[in-house]
């Protein structure tokens, strides 16, 4: 018989709806009940595509037995950290304090008030070295909750009030004087050299600080800044966190050379991912990097279009095995190609480094090697390559896929729109540009509340809850890009809509913003620090710099700024990467090309000129006949290149717009 959990919109929540735990979604009903019974609450937090969050549920949470436990002695409450980050936020920060390291499935016991008093992450069913059994845990919690209540109670208070102090904001600072070149300089003391990234095992894209990167050698000309995101983007390119058969990029690699994913793919990381390969092949004229980035954008049309938007994660696992769906043997690879001469299945092996069993298949052997190995002119070997990894990837079609979360966060979207619209321009590509148009269509329609704002998430025709900072931040931004990449006005409107929407979450201080309204949580979040994704508070930053140079609005650069100047991520750049993109983009005058005219051919190459050339901090905006300061204009199509709110005179011919950009 199915729980509370039939109902809900997250494929997460449905995964659990037939466990005989008596789950409660978060909520008012949860901690009602917990007061009635005058029990805890006991708190998972976890994902759809969690490889642990799947361990746990099929040790503990089907098992008749711990089921019974948890039922007779708490109120269970399921959430999906995807669709409520907030409540993921602040729940990670109390088990943080408390001395866990942080993960998922994150566990959390609550008293009936919500205020947290214990947590961990994972525990076993069984006895399991070094780790108590999810059991004890909760005979041992509950025994404690019934002759311990008011030492409980009190650490629970304290604590709280403790991460309400942490909270608290601190003295507004200005950036000093060359923090972004030191932010750099940090960096480069982190930096893993041979196989980039930083730091070492377990490595993670960390997009936001490549982004950072990136904008400093374009504002700079730092050979060093962009040499960091070469070495990295290269290595990851090869490595086989990235799909070699079907293009996009696992979340993370367990060792320090890219090599062996943890095979969950993210929507966000893949839509950071297309930005910063389509930027890097524009700064060094790289077929590798555009052949990445298209196939990154391939990936996301075949595998990830729900409706005309994203669908959120495919799992690590199938056939209830991490990865089996992307594993191979020598002997399975050889099965698929049948047929094939063995020179050529063997020249595939040794490209992908298959040579044993359970290998991911990595760029072992490239290309050039093979050529001369075989004494071969290297466009051949490529040609025979690609045939052969089409064959395999069509003969893995054939396997049990990973299931897909479904579920279309808005955030996420944002990113995809961002980074669909960014490169499609960049490299010329037409139908990235229409995935984003239908992207961003569909949430301003799906996806919109009846006050005019957000919902967090959207699945099977029915929304989630209301949407958080980075919803907002995140689709604002991928609006103002598509903007720039179609001249289309409606969604320049749609993003200035959707800031004055945000400003529900603003901070009394009057730097930056909450993360949500916080009404059902003990503490309200507001987080400052760049992870894999950008924060809200960063991305906010970012609409409201380019909102700025598009409207002529110091204000807004101003607001930018001291949003910018609150993360302090000058401090600790890995934890504030694209805070410190912003900062780059804060760090010379605006500088805009505004496109004047009448829609036409003339005018889609003057954008095409300013689009695909590096050139990251440059904003691109349309006038029509008419702009605040340039006036007036002729119909005819001019591009007339803004800095520091003073515009130069206008140039028609897309040969003269080069010149004067280069």
């Amino acid at each position: 018989m199915p729980n509370r959990l039939a109902g809900a919109t997250s494929p997460y929540l449905q995964q659990h709806a037939h466990n005989p735990v008596d789950w409660y979604p978060w909520g008012e009903e949860a901690f009602a009940a917990a007061r009635r019974r005058d029990v805890p609450v006991f708190l998972s937090v976890g994902y759809s595509t969690c490889h642990w969050c799947h361990v746990m549920a099929r040790e503990s949470f089907e098992d008749p037995g711990i089921a019974a436990l948890l039922n007779a002695s708490y109120v269970p409450v399921k959430v999906d950290r995807e669709e409520r980050p907030d409540v993921d936020a602040v729940h990670m920060a109390a088990a943080q304090a408390m001395g866990v390291r942080g993960g998922w499935p994150l566990s959390v016991f609550l008293t009936p008030d919500g205020l947290p008093f214990f947590a961990g992450t994972y525990w076993p069913a069984a006895p399991h070295p070094g780790l108590p059994t999810f059991p004890d845990v909760l005979t041992a919690v509950a025994d404690a909750w019934l002759t311990q209540r008011d030492a409980i109670a009190g650490d629970a208070r304290h604590l709280v009030a403790a991460l309400r102090a942490a909270a608290a904001v601190p003295t507004p600072v200005r950036m000093p004087p060359g923090a972004l070149d030191d932010a750099v300089a940090r960096l480069a003391r982190r930096a893993d050299r041979r196989w980039g990234g930083f730091g070492s095992a377990p490595k993670f894209p960390m997009p936001p600080v490549l982004v950072f990167l990136l904008r400093h050698h374009a504002r700079t000309g730092d050979p060093d800044a962009l040499a960091m995101v070469e070495v990295t983007l290269s290595a990851m390119a090869d490595g086989g966190i990235h799909d070699q058969l079907g293009g996009g990029f696992a979340r993370y690699a367990t060792d320090a050379r890219w090599r062996l994913p943890h095979f969950e793919k993210m929507l966000y990381d893949n839509a950071q991912l297309l930005e910063l390969y389509a930027d890097l092949a524009l700064a060094t004229g790289s077929a590798r990097h555009r052949a990445v980035a298209l196939g990154i954008g391939r990936w996301m049309e075949r595998e990830m279009r729900h409706g005309d938007a994203f669908a959120a994660a495919l799992d690590a696992d199938s056939e209830g095995e991490e990865g089996r769906f992307s594993l191979w043997t020598p002997a399975q690879v050889r099965d698929a190609l049948a047929g094939e001469p063995d020179d050529d299945v063997q020249l595939l092996l040794t490209h992908l480094g298959i040579t044993g069993p359970g290998a991911v298949p990595r760029i072992a052997s490239p290309v050039a090697d093979l050529a001369a190995a075989r004494a071969t002119a290297p466009e051949d070997v490529a040609r025979r390559v690609a045939e052969l990894v089409g064959r395999l990837a069509r003969a893995r079609e054939q396997r049990v896929h990973p299931a897909r979360d479904d579920k279309v966060v808005a955030s996420w979207n944002g990113l995809a729109v961002h980074g669909l619209a960014h490169a499609g321009a960049a490299l010329g590509e037409p139908w990235m540009i229409e995935l984003a148009r239908a992207a961003a269509g569909f949430v301003l329609t799906h996806l919109a509340s009846a006050e005019g704002g957000l919902a967090r998430s959207w699945n099977a025709g029915r929304t989630s809850g209301p949407a958080v900072l980075e919803d907002y931040g995140a689709v604002a931004r991928g609006l103002l890009t598509l903007h720039s990449a179609t001249g289309e006005d409606r969604w320049l409107q749609a993003a200035e809509n959707l800031v004055v929407r945000a400003r529900v979450f603003a901070h009394d201080s009057g730097t930056g913003f909450h993360d949500s309204l916080g009404a059902d949580l003990f503490l309200r979040p507001r987080d400052l620090g760049d992870g894999v994704q950008p924060s809200g508070n960063a991305l906010m930053a970012e609409v409201l710099a380019i909102l700025a140079t598009h409207r002529w609005d110091e204000s807004l650069r101003e607001e930018a700024g001291r949003i910018v100047a609150a993360t302090r991520a000058w401090e600790n750049p890995l934890g504030g990467g694209f805070a410190l993109a912003v900062a780059e983009r804060l760090a010379t005058a605006p500088r805009e090309l505004v496109l004047t005219g009448e829609p036409s051919p003339q005018l889609a190459e003057l954008r095409d000129v300013a689009l695909r050339r590096f050139d990251p901090l440059l904003v691109v905006g349309y006038a029509g006949t008419d702009h605040p300061v340039i006036g007036r204009v002729a119909p005819v199509a001019a591009a007339h290149l803004c800095e520091g709110f003073a515009c130069r005179a206008p140039v028609t011919e897309p040969a003269a717009l080069a010149a004067l950009l280069a």
